[in-house]
C-alpha cells in the first residue's frame, strides 16, 4: 500500500491514478491525500502527484505521547536499516502535528543513532511538509541513504509511510524552458498537465500509440515518448509541425535515444490518420486574454473553440474503434464572479458516439486545471468512443 500525496489539484491526480491503477485500487484519503494499493510506485509516472512512500506503520493512535513514541520508534527502525552516514527528512500531514513536533523527533532520533555509532543528517522543517523541492533536490527517497519519514491520520489511525521519490521538478523544468522552439502564445501547456492527460488516455497501458491531433510545440508528444509511447502529433500550422520537430529532435539529442514519433501538417476536422490507439491533446484554446473579456466577447470566442472541437470529435468518430479513448484539454473562461464560462460539450460528444468516463473519485466537474492569475483554464474531457 502507497500513501500518495496529490498536487495543487487533487481531483486531477486521483482521476490519473483511477486511470493507471483501476478505481478498485485506489482512495481518496481527503486533504491531498489518497492510498493506492500496488506492488511499486513510481512517482515519474504521474504529473498530478508531489510524492508517494511505501505504507510500513498503521495503527490506532490518538494520545500525543503515543503518538510522538509510534513515529519516533518507526522513524528509528527505518533509518538503523542503513549503513554510514544518513540523511532523513520528515512530513506531516496532521493538522496538530507541525514542524517543531518534527524537529523534536527528528533530533531525538539523530541524537540516538549517534550514540550507537552512527551519522545522521536531520533536513530542518521550516513547514510542517517538506516542499517537494527540497525533497527532490535532497534526493530522498532514491535511496537506502537518502529517507523521507510522512506521517498522516486517516480516519483515526496513525499512517506512517517511507517516501519511494517526490516529483522530479528540474526535469519538468529543463523541458519546459529549454526545449528550442518555444511560443509564448502556443504550447504553453505545463508538462506536469500533458502527462495527466497522457495517462487518462492511455490508462497505464503498453504498446498504444499517442495522436495529438492540435500538437502545437510538442508537449504532450513529449511526455508521451519520454513515457515509452509511440506517438503521432499533427497540427493545421507547418509552423507548429516544425516546433514539434524541433523539438523532438532536441529532446533526443538530451536523452541520447531515438523516439518514436511522426509528424503532418493536418486539419483536425479534416484530415485522415492511418489508425488510431488513444487521443491526449490540448484542443484549439482561442484567443488569450489579459482581462477578464465582455460576455459578449466571451461567447464569440467560445462559439469559435466549440466549433473546431466538435468538428474534431465528428471527424475522429468516423475514424475510430469502438473502446477507442480520447482524453482532450478545452477551454473555459473566468468571469468576473470567479465562476467558469464552459463549452459543456458532453451532449454534443455523446451524440456523436462518444461516453463520458466515470471516476470513483472524482467527479466530472472536477477535472480542472487552472491558477488565479489566468483567464484561461482548461477542462479535461475523458471519453470513450461507443
Amino acid at each position: 500500500m502507497y500513501l500518495v500525496i496529490l498536487g495543487r489539484q487533487p481531483a486531477l491526480g486521483l482521476a490519473e491514478l483511477e486511470a493507471v491503477f483501476g478505481s478498485e485500487r485506489v482512495f481518496d484519503a481527503g486533504g491531498g491525500l489518497a492510498f493506492v494499493e500496488a506492488e511499486e510506485f513510481d512517482v515519474e509516472r504521474f504529473g498530478g502527484v508531489k510524492k508517494a512512500g511505501r505504507v510500513v506503520l498503521e495503527v490506532e493512535g490518538r494520545e500525543r505521547k503515543v503518538v510522538e513514541k509510534i513515529i519516533y520508534d518507526t522513524v528509528l527502525a527505518q533509518v538503523g536499516t542503513a549503513e554510514g552516514k544518513v540523511t532523513l527528512g520528515l512530513s506531516s500531514y496532521m493538522r496538530d502535528f507541525g514542524a517543531r513536533d518534527l524537529q523534536k523527533i527528528g533530533l531525538t532520533v539523530r541524537k540516538e543513532v549517534k550514540r550507537r555509532g552512527g551519522s545522521l543528517r536531520l533536513i530542518p522543517n521550516e513547514e510542517a511538509e517538506l516542499s517537494t523541492a527540497t525533497s527532490h533536490h535532497s534526493k530522498l527517497g532514491l535511496s537506502p541513504k537518502k529517507i523521507e519519514m510522512m506521517v498522516a491520520r486517516v480516519d483515526g489511525k496513525i499512517i506512517v509511510a517511507r517516501s519511494v521519490g517526490a516529483q522530479n521538478i528540474s526535469s519538468y523544468a529543463a523541458r519546459d524552458q529549454k526545449r528550442p522552439a518555444r511560443d509564448m502564445y502556443v504550447g504553453m501547456l505545463p508538462p506536469k498537465l500533458a502527462k495527466v492527460i497522457v495517462n487518462l488516455a492511455c490508462e497505464g497501458r503498453e504498446g498504444v500509440r499517442v495522436l495529438d491531433p492540435f500538437c502545437g510545440t510538442g508537449v504532450v508528444l513529449q511526455e508521451a515518448v519520454l513515457m515509452g509511447y509511440g506517438v503521432v502529433g499533427a497540427d493545421l500550422s507547418e509552423k507548429m509541425i516544425d516546433y514539434s520537430r524541433r523539438n523532438l529532435e532536441w529532446l533526443e539529442e538530451v536523452k541520447r535515444r531515438k523516439f518514436d514519433w511522426k509528424l503532418a501538417v493536418g486539419d483536425a476536422m479534416k484530415v485522415r490518420w492511418d489508425s488510431v490507439d488513444v487521443v491526449a491533446c490540448e484542443t484549439y484554446l482561442g484567443q488569450p486574454f489579459s482581462a477578464v473579456p465582455e460576455h459578449r466577447k466571451m461567447v464569440e470566442v467560445a462559439g469559435g473553440c466549440k466549433h473546431v472541437i466538435s468538428g474534431f470529435l465528428k471527424n475522429l468518430a468516423k475514424q475510430t474503434k469502438p473502446g477507442t479513448r480520447v482524453c482532450v484539454a478545452v477551454p473555459m473562461w473566468k468571469r468576473n464572479d470567479g465562476s467558469f464560462y464552459r463549452l459543456n460539450l458532453l451532449d454534443s460528444a455523446e451524440k456523436l458516439g462518444y461516453n463520458a468516463v466515470e471516476f470513483k473519485n472524482v467527479k466530472r466537474a472536477d477535472l480542472v486545471y487552472y491558477r488565479e492569475n489566468q483567464i484561461v483554464g482548461r477542462e479535461l474531457l475523458v471519453l470513450v468512443r461507443r
